[in-house]
């Protein structure tokens, strides 16, 4: 399986992994899946620190990037696609991370990893628990 976490995860993963079921753990954990981390989530991370909201994850974007790296996940880029496919998506859900971590899984055809089950609401393939 190709997977995406969401911000959530990949920062739960690193800093929390027992928010996780045993379950998600092992399917991130396994070698046979290819597990990335969008941009995205580094960049709401930098955005949710500088102004100093409450639901702000624990570390910083600069943190971020070394725990994935550490943790050996795909850093994935924001292409002109991903971007352009935002603007089809229904108005289910306003957050624009999770919209455009949405658009990336459904053009890279990957599972998105979240906690967050309203995004079931899009058509993307989720692994949730």
């Amino acid at each position: 399986m190709r997977l995406l976490l969401d911000t959530h995860i990949a920062v739960w993963l690193t800093n929390t992994p027992e928010r996780l079921s045993n379950q998600l753990r092992a399917a991130i954990e396994d070698p046979a899946n290819q597990v990335a981390v969008s941009v995205v989530a580094v960049w709401e991370i930098a955005i949710k620190r500088a102004l100093g909201r409450s639901d702000a994850p624990p570390l910083s974007a600069h943190q971020a990037v070394n725990e994935f790296a550490a943790a050996d996940f795909h850093m994935l880029d924001v292409t002109a696609p991903h971007a352009a496919f935002v603007e089809r998506l229904p108005l289910i859900h306003a957050d624009p991370f999770d919209r455009m971590m949405i658009s990336q899984a459904i053009i890279e055809n990957m599972q998105l990893v979240t906690y967050d089950r309203q995004l079931s609401r899009y058509d993307v393939a989720m692994l949730t628990w």
